[in-house]
């Protein structure tokens, strides 16, 4: 007897094999039978769910994201089942909050709350903060949570645990790097499917100091990615700069991958047709590393870059010439700066110097979207440079009025990067290209800036809309790439013997919802949110977890540990 039958859809099976018309048999979480005759040979089921005119295919793998602390307020992982996202990989960029000594959990909060955009008061009454090791805070979540969920080791906590304040500013003695290559070696025993660090300018403390990660030379990073050569890890995620790669760049990322001989992934590339020659260097990263047996491959998002700035924040505007440190004061510090005309004059002139995100400055091309009082309302959807004409003012000034005025809540949308023809052909390239995969979604993070939380239904919907890929290719590149790139055994296609992790969906009307602001995390803060449409039913396991739209109450997902939940992974394998 079946538990599931999925009858009358079309399957694609995530190898980028031909569709075809079959019914599925699902039994104890697994799938037992594929097409009409087998599933009739398994007998009746308990439960048929109908997907004609339907497309069935295995449940989409997120590779980036930052659920680390959201695991303890919402097991759903919201809203990314609703896109169809069945498994998700956190701990990336270096910021997990395991391991962890008791002294350190401000540092870490405030450490999240600044770079990945988690509300701090929801990181203080949203999370327990009762482990101390990877396995402890493994073992906390493990049975809980709706998708399955595995985690990298992050680099920034490791230092912080061994180095504690030293961790920022100096470097690793010996003795400090052999505690962090054991106590990584002990998380991957404990499950850790890999590690991740980071190097990016844009990732800065509640201090305005760069995260502990970025004060690691490259001996460390090579150093402790040569303990995962001998461990069941499966990966390395890594930001070496958001500028552009030069020969040391590539090297790094080769000697860093040949050390573990496991693949890494860096982020991130979104497509930008004036960035082309840009992109192709850093995808260069890729080739130079398979010349020495290594494997690099970049993350590339599948839309244009669309981000809200905000000023109580400050991420992403840190990054201007001479502003991290007044990025990093209170609030009310920072309110008073950007009142003082002389002073705030001072900030602008040294926004106007070079710098990553220099266009950033473009202060009248911003769009007001959201205010947080309601006389400020008539601002929204407005352009700064609309308001400082009819204010007779410079748009600086009156973006510095209005933000003020807002308490500094003020949601700012830049002028959406890539959404030319240009970068939509270099998007489909970018997609066809080995180099490259598909993810960067960041959900769980940046709660208050990004929305690519909804990547899977948005790269269908480009793909059908604007005949960028076939759909066996979309789904191909949302499920068995991203699997095997992170060996997760059984999981990625529709196969016999594989776990039932299957999301259908109505082909022709799959894509995201329009994106809104929903209060409901700890703490009273507030999110960028989105559902998706068509995303018909979702499984996970065999147990339904999204049906017609909506959470269900089964929370069936695994804890993915390496080597109990992983196949081996090499860097030429």
């Amino acid at each position: 007897m079946l538990d599931i039958r999925i009858a009358g859809g079309t399957v694609v099976d995530g190898t980028g094999a031909p569709r075809q018309q079959a019914d599925i048999g699902i039994r104890d979480g697994r799938i037992v039978a594929i097409g009409d005759e087998a599933v009739r040979a398994a007998g009746t089921a308990e439960r048929t769910i109908d997907a004609a005119g339907m497309v069935v295919a295995p449940g989409f793998v997120d590779i980036h994201t930052h659920f680390d602390a959201q695991v303890f307020w919402d097991t759903t992982l919201s809203p990314s089942p609703l896109h169809g996202v069945t498994t998700v990989i956190g701990g990336n960029c270096g910021f997990t909050i395991a391991p962890l000594e008791p002294q350190h959990g401000d540092y870490l909060m405030r450490m999240l709350a600044r770079v990945e955009g988690m509300p701090l008061a929801s990181l203080q009454q949203g999370v327990p903060w009762d482990w101390r090791t990877f396995g402890e805070y493994l073992d906390a979540i493990d049975g809980t949570l709706m998708p399955n969920a595995g985690f990298l080791v992050g680099h920034s906590a490791l230092r912080r645990v061994v180095m504690g304040e030293r961790s920022v500013g100096q470097a690793a003695t010996p003795a400090d790097l052999a505690a962090m290559k054991a106590m990584l070696a002990q998380s991957i025993d404990a499950g850790g499917l890999g590690f991740s660090s980071s190097w990016a300018k844009t990732h800065n403390d509640a201090d305005g100091e760069g995260v502990p990660s970025r004060h690691a030379n490259p001996a460390e990073l090579i150093e402790l990615c040569s303990v995962l050569r001998d461990s069941p890890a499966v990966a390395i995620e890594f930001i070496p700069t958001i500028e552009r790669f030069d020969t040391d760049v590539y090297q790094l990322l080769t000697d860093m991958s040949v050390a573990a001989d496991r693949p890494l992934n860096w982020n991130v590339i979104f497509a930008n047709g004036r960035q082309r020659d840009a992109i192709a260097q850093k995808l260069e990263a890729g080739t130079f590393a398979a010349r020495q047996g290594g494997r690099v491959v970049a993350l590339t998002a599948p839309m244009p870059a669309v981000s809200r700035l905000c000023f109580e924040s400050g991420f992403l505007l840190d990054t201007l010439h001479g502003w991290t440190e007044p990025m990093a004061l209170s609030p009310s510090e920072k309110a008073a700066l950007l009142a003082d005309p002389q002073r705030r004059a001072e900030l602008n002139d040294l926004a106007q110097q070079p710098s990553a995100f220099r266009g950033l400055a473009r202060w009248e091309r911003l769009t007001v979207g959201e205010v947080s009082k309601p006389e400020l309302a008539h601002f929204e959807g407005r352009t700064i440079g609309d308001i400082a004409d009819e204010q007779g003012t410079t748009p600086w000034d009156a973006l510095c009025e209005l933000v003020v005025a807002d308490d500094l809540k003020t949601g700012l949308y830049p002028r959406a990067a890539g959404d030319d023809d240009d970068s939509w052909a270099l998007r489909q390239e970018l997609w066809n290209d080995d180099r490259c995969v598909i993810g960067a979604s960041d959900a769980g993070a940046h709660l208050d800036f990004l929305a690519t939380f909804n990547y899977s239904t948005f790269l269908l919907a480009a793909a059908r809309d604007r005949e960028m890929l076939e759909l066996e290719d979309a789904i191909h590149k949302l499920t068995d790439i991203p699997a095997r790139l992170y060996g997760l055994a059984g999981r990625g296609r529709i196969e016999n013997g594989w776990h039932a992790d299957v999301v259908v969906f109505d082909p022709d009307s799959v894509g995201p919802k329009p994106i809104e602001v929903r209060e409901d995390l700890p703490g009273g803060a507030w999110r960028l949110y989105g559902e998706a449409d068509g995303i018909n039913t979702v499984l996970i396991n065999g147990e339904v977890a999204v049906s017609g739209g909506e959470f269900t109450d089964a929370r069936p997902g695994t804890l993915l540990r390496a080597g109990r939940d992983t196949d081996p992974v090499t860097a030429t394998g």
